[in-house]
C-alpha cells in the first residue's frame, strides 16, 4: 500500500477511509479467548454472550469477520496517516461508499450489475486467441507491454482486485471479448473496465480503438464512468500518474452520478 502516498487521490482516499469505518461499525465485536479443558488450552470465539468452538460453522465464521476487521482496522489506520500527513482538513464527508448499481448488456435484452458477483464470475486471464511474449511477469501472469505491467503492479499495491482479459460477454458481439483489466472498486461494489492503448499512431489500431469504443457504448456503458481509457504512444509515454487521475476522476463522477438511498448500503462483509 505504499504507493498510496505517492499515486493514490485526495478523494479516494477520502472514500477508502469512509469505507473502513462504516464496515467496523456494521461488524459484531468478536473475540478470540484461550479457555483450558482437561488441562488443555481451548480456543473459543467470543460473540457477545456466546461461545464457539474454533472448528465449529458459526466459529468459523466470527474468526473469518474478526480477520477481516483486524484487516479493516490496519488499513484504516494506515489511510489516517496518510491522510494526516498530507491534508489538514478532516477526508471529505460527500465522498461516501455506497453501493452502485451500473449494469451492462450481456445480450440484446439481458442485463447483468456490474457487482462483485459479476466480477467474480469473470474469467481471468482468458484470452488465448494471440500469444504473448515472456517479457512482463507480474504475479505469475505474463502481460503484453511493459506499461501493461505497470498498471497491474498500481493495482496490486493499491489493493483493487482486477481481472487480467477476462472472457466478457457484451451486446452486439458474438462469442467474447478480452477487456485489458476488470478492476473492482469494493467501497462501491462496482467494477470498471479498464482499457490500455498502444500504437496509437497505427491506423488498424485505431480502427480496432474505435470498434471497441462501440461496442462498449452499445452494451449500456459511459465512457469515464464505467470505462478508463489510458494510452501509450512514442511521442507521448505511458506514465503510471495518468491512470491514478482518471480512476480518481472516474470514482468521484460515480459517486456524483449515483444517489444513495436505503437500497444502495454496503453490507457488511
Amino acid at each position: 500500500m505504499e504507493v498510496i502516498n505517492k499515486h493514490i487521490m485526495q478523494e479516494y482516499l477520502a472514500l477508502k477511509i469512509d469505507f473502513c469505518r462504516k464496515q467496523l461499525k456494521q461488524l459484531p465485536n468478536v473475540k478470540l479467548q484461550t479457555f483450558n479443558k482437561y488441562k488443555k488450552p481451548v480456543q473459543k470465539i467470543i460473540v457477545g454472550k456466546h461461545r464457539y468452538l474454533l472448528d465449529s460453522e458459526p466459529g468459523e465464521k466470527y474468526l473469518k469477520i474478526m480477520q477481516y476487521k483486524e484487516t479493516l482496522e490496519r488499513k484504516l489506520e494506515y489511510y489516517e496517516a496518510v491522510w494526516k500527513s498530507k491534508y489538514k482538513d478532516i477526508p471529505y464527508p460527500e465522498c461516501e461508499s455506497h453501493k452502485v448499481i451500473r449494469t451492462l448488456f450481456v445480450d440484446k435484452s439481458t442485463k447483468v450489475i456490474m457487482n462483485k458477483a459479476y466480477f467474480d464470475s469473470l474469467k481471468n486471464d482468458a484470452n488465448t486467441d494471440h500469444p504473448k511474449p515472456l517479457d512482463y511477469p507480474f504475479n505469475g501472469i505474463y502481460y503484453r507491454s511493459a506499461a501493461e505491467r505497470e498498471i497491474a503492479i498500481f493495482y496490486t499495491e493499491n489493493d483493487i482486485p482486477f481481472k487480467y482479459e477476462p472472457e466478457v460477454s457484451i451486446k452486439g458481439i458474438p462469442g467474447f471479448i478480452y477487456p485489458d483489466f476488470v478492476i473492482y472498486i469494493p467501497e462501491l461494489d462496482n467494477c470498471k473496465f479498464h482499457e490500455h492503448f498502444g500504437m496509437k499512431d497505427s491506423a488498424r489500431y485505431l480502427t480496432i480503438t474505435n470498434t471497441k469504443y462501440y461496442n462498449y457504448t452499445n452494451a449500456g456503458l459511459v465512457p469515464e464512468l464505467d470505462i478508463i481509457f489510458t494510452h501509450d504512444v512514442k511521442e507521448i509515454p505511458f506514465d503510471i500518474r495518468e491512470l491514478s487521475y482518471k480512476l480518481n476522476a472516474v470514482i468521484c463522477t460515480t459517486m456524483i452520478a449515483t444517489k444513495q438511498s436505503p437500497n444502495n448500503q454496503l453490507p457488511a462483509s
